[in-house]
């Protein structure tokens, strides 16, 4: 009797560790759902809409200008940011402050991306922290989920945002 509770008590502890390194391996190298929260990359992801964001992207060096990401916080490692890929490594990025008054350029480094969010004037991005390290990419949203009416894959540029080419 002992024997055979024990057999099943290390089958169910087999099994257990079995399905969750293999969901380990899914939300850490395929993707996973994720809540956006906060007014910067409005018009595109509202407060509390739910993207899916894939990973493969990071791990293969893939994302490119115009991506919208999700990322480690440089000034707080314990959350996540979401914005939108404006330059690469090597880039030359004109920044506009908040007011949109103040005017400068900067030059992203190499191992590095520019983000902004998609709403300049309720945005902390790369403008006040600087560019990123790439290793912080946590991975790459390419559908909204809900709200249902909003269901699908994100346009590629909002209106009137710009890139470093235009």
């Amino acid at each position: 009797m002992l024997r055979s509770i024990m057999g099943k008590t290390f089958r169910l502890l087999g099994y257990t560790l079995q399905y969750g390194c293999i969901a380990h391996c899914a939300f850490e190298y395929v993707g996973g759902v994720v809540m956006c929260s906060g007014p910067s990359m409005e018009p595109t992801i509202q407060n509390c809409d739910i993207v899916f964001a894939e990973n493969l992207s990071r791990h293969f060096y893939a994302i490119q200008r115009g991506d919208v990401i999700i990322a480690k916080s440089p000034s707080d490692p314990k959350s996540n940011i979401c914005k939108r890929v404006i330059g690469l490594e090597g880039d030359k990025v004109f920044t506009h402050g908040p007011s949109g008054y103040l005017k400068s350029h900067s030059y992203v480094p190499r191992g590095h991306v520019w983000l902004e969010g998609d709403n300049l004037k309720n945005s902390t991005d790369s403008r006040y922290y600087g560019p990123i390290p790439y290793g912080l990419i946590r991975g790459r949203i390419c559908l909204k989920i809900w709200p249902l009416n909003d269901f699908g894959f994100l346009r590629d540029r909002p209106n009137g945002h710009r890139f470093p080419d235009e």
